[in-house]
């Protein structure tokens, strides 16, 4: 028995503890930058005011994670995130392609505890921080509301990582909230005059048929009037989870100090509108319906944002601006809401797209006035407009990789982040990015430690596509607008053969267009036009343009609707060839074209995007010429991904035993060696609700083989699903060869790797 007599006051069980860096907010951004830190050596502390990980990711509120792919619904083609938050991504897929929030939890927490150097503090929030001098901090306080415990955790480098800027906040760094005005930065979509009106919170329910009659009687609080809610005929019995994003209210409120206000609203509506889809009549089909599960956090889009030492603006995003200190990118619309939310009359969001992927420098990852604070998340230096678009999880996670990234590069060095640009240290902080990959658009990785870079690189076969086989199955009326993306060399294209099948006598119009930016993805330049006449049966369409590729870039041969012929369609997919459609994904404005004012400062363009699968096959042609474009050079290119090309070694899909060898004059000592294979870039992989037809993407080598010159086996996996493969070894190995045998993914897709690099000591 323990017995205290009272009287004195006490203190809280107190804890002390010194590490390299500290990282405070354990959502999306918190964890990548965590990850990526401690796996370069660097000790880290993740302290996370909540009992899971992931922020608005979480099971507490249930948003699914996206970023530049945007539901695949713009012209950001393979541009899922690379690096730490792909891993994740693949993962949750493969562990979890249904979606449940509740598995997503698991796989992040199990990514965080198989760290060693990460010392993870749940339900600890940070109240306090200590400095050592004005612009320096030494250490910061939290408190654990499960053990009842005070953490005081020193480091010479700190993350903010919270989402409201809890710690900078405290601290002293300069930062904003609400619009800018128009003036400032010169943003065409900005508003004339800066006001203090922000982005929302919003609150989530799902939705359960017992089978059985369920009955609802409405909280005291619940809105008894739903009609209060413009938008109140949107709610229905199908529409639940994130769906319900426009769920949302708080932008006229202190979207920090008022969140517990803005939550009991939010509840209002949500009980409100259970209360009418129960119990209005209006909808008999929820008579056996119940709520599975209410939000209890609310989701929120933005409060503070810090400054750097510089601040990305709408042109950064629109014009595609580039930066000496790139480190990731984006690509989700410039997407600002309402500030009235839910009660307002106005569409719950514009979403204005950008013609491709944007880059994202360094400057805006740090505190321009506390220099030793690093920000990772949605608080980076960005106008409100900017924000618009940076502020989406996946986005944040990649950026906040590169924060990671970062701060193992300054603890190396012994510098502080402003400091590494000064100190000509930012390509090499790109150089350890790209090793990763970690993508930054415009960036190759030229790497003088890769052995690859100087072998001789070949392989039993190449691809060379000249044709994509008509499916017997696989022939479709051309209902909207489509066209086969095809990787071209500069110069004349050779002529391509498709086929299509006709009632009666028609006319089809194909164009050949490619993008004005050699690495977007949006087909704005037509080249040429030419007007087929069709006939009743099968017609052979030879296509031979004479316009020019004026660089090496995707082409675009494009059929305009016309749904009295139909085209012949291919069940083979293959590495960095696709077909898109000019269709609609309301979810994210697209309407097929945005036509936006052009005072607002935004490019008209048409959205031409991918079919998810198991639909979205390739338009069956043939190409007697050949396209030479998946050689086994491609893999020491330094790019990992589709973009002006399909940057991959592709095997012929006959070749029974595809391997590829790189050779060196000399015997190599080799410690490591990185594979990254093919996980479908161009699938945004949403982490939660939305549900995936497979969990490991076709173009994935599952099985292949690792053998030294001797052909001993060095590796060997027999069902890989991740894009990144890094074997060590205990002992380095000794070679002048290394052979990588891989199997065909499947009959219809062939093997593909992305890129291979091998390191010695």
């Amino acid at each position: 028995m323990i017995q205290h007599d009272g009287g004195e006051k006490r203190a809280l069980h107190a804890i002390e503890l010194d590490t390299d860096l500290v990282i405070v907010g354990g959502g999306m951004s918190g964890v990548c930058a965590a990850i990526t830190a401690a796996r370069k050596g660097t000790k880290v502390v993740l302290l996370q005011d909540r009992p899971v990980l992931g922020g608005n990711a979480s099971s507490e509120v249930r948003l699914w994670m996206l970023g530049a792919t945007s539901h695949m619904g713009n012209n950001n083609r393979w541009a899922r995130e690379g690096g730490v938050v792909d891993e994740i991504m693949v993962e949750n897929t493969y562990r979890n392609p249904e979606g449940n929030p509740m598995i997503f939890d698991l796989v992040l927490l199990d990514k965080i505890v198989s760290e060693p150097n990460i010392t993870l503090l749940l339900n600890t929030a940070v109240y306090e921080v200590e400095k050592s001098d004005p612009d320096t901090i030494s250490a910061v306080k939290g408190f654990c509301s499960q053990n009842s415990t005070v953490y005081t955790v020193k480091a010479p480098l700190f993350c903010d990582a919270s989402g409201d800027g809890v710690v900078g906040f405290i601290a002293g760094a300069a930062f904003r909230m609400g619009a800018e005005a128009k003036e400032e930065f010169g943003e065409p979509f900005a508003p004339t005059a800066a006001y203090g009106e922000l982005l929302g919170h919003s609150l989530f329910f799902y939705t359960k048929d017992t089978g059985q009659p369920v009955k609802f009687i409405p909280p005291s609080y619940a809105l008894a009037d739903i009609t209060k809610i413009p938008r109140f005929r949107q709610f229905n019995t199908q529409l639940q989870g994130c769906k319900l994003w426009w769920l949302e209210y708080g932008g006229r409120l202190d979207t920090v100090h008022d969140t517990e206000a803005i939550k009991w609203e939010l509840w209002r509506v949500i009980y409100g509108a259970w209360n009418h889809i129960k119990n209005s009549g209006e909808f008999p089909e929820a008579e056996t319906m119940t709520l599975e599960w209410v939000g209890t956090i609310p989701g929120k889009r933005e409060s503070r944002r810090f400054e750097g030492d510089y601040m990305m603006v709408q042109q950064d995003i629109v014009q595609q601006r580039t930066h000496p200190d790139a480190v990731a990118f984006g690509g989700w619309s410039i997407d600002l809401h309402p500030a009235d939310g839910v009660f307002s009359e106005k569409p719950g969001c514009n979403q204005y797209h950008s013609k491709g992927v944007y880059q994202i420098p360094f400057r805006t990852m740090y505190s321009r006035n506390i220099s030793n604070l690093l920000l990772a998340g949605r608080i980076i230096s960005a106008s409100h407009v900017a924000f618009g678009s940076t502020r989406v999880m996946a986005t944040a996670a990649h950026a906040a990789q590169a924060v990671g990234m970062a701060a193992d590069l300054c603890l190396e060095k012994g510098l502080l982040p402003a400091q590494l640009a000064d100190n000509g240290l930012i390509p090499e902080l790109q150089k350890r990015l790209l090793r990763t990959g970690h993508h930054i658009p415009g960036l190759v990785l030229d790497d003088a430690a890769d052995l690859v870079q100087q072998a001789s690189i070949s392989a039993s076969s190449e691809l060379v596509l000249d044709e994509l086989a008509e499916s017997k199955t696989l022939i479709l009326p051309i209902q909207e607008s489509v066209a086969q993306m095809v990787p071209l060399s500069a110069g004349k294209p050779g002529a391509f053969i498709f086929h299509a099948t006709a009632e009666e006598d028609t006319q089809l119009e194909v164009e050949f267009r490619i993008s004005s930016s050699a690495e977007n993805h949006t087909p704005d330049c037509t080249l040429e036009r030419v007007i087929l006449p069709i006939h009743p049966g099968r017609n052979c369409l030879r296509l031979d343009f004479g316009a020019l590729m004026p660089y090496t870039s995707y082409a675009f041969v494009t059929f305009l609707r016309n749904s009295k012929v139909q085209l012949h369609f291919s069940e083979q997919r293959v590495t960095g060839i696709l077909s898109v459609f000019n269709t609609v994904n309301k979810a994210v404005s697209n309407f097929g074209k945005q036509t936006p004012d052009p005072e607002i400062g935004f490019d008209e363009f048409e959205f031409w995007t991918p079919k998810r699968r198991p639909n979205g096959h390739n338009i069956a042609f043939r190409y007697p010429e050949g396209l030479h474009v998946f050689g086994a050079a491609n893999v020491a290119n330094g790019i990992d991904r589709p973009v002006a090309a399909p940057n991959a070694w592709v095997a012929d899909l006959n070749d029974p035993a595809p391997q590829l060898s790189i050779s060196w004059d000399q015997p190599q000592s080799i410690k490591k060696i990185d594979l990254l294979f093919d996980t479908d870039y161009d699938h945004p992989m949403e982490s939660v609700l939305m549900g995936h037809p497979e969990a490991v993407m076709p173009f994935c080598v599952r099985n292949y083989v690792v053998k030294d010159e001797q052909g001993r086996v060095l590796a060997r996996a027999t069902d890989n699903y991740q894009t990144l493969n890094q074997l060590v070894f205990a002992e380095p190995v000794t070679t002048r060869t290394l052979v990588i045998e891989v199997s065909h993914p499947s009959a219809q897709t062939p093997a593909a790797i992305l890129s291979v690099r091998a390191y010695g000591e």
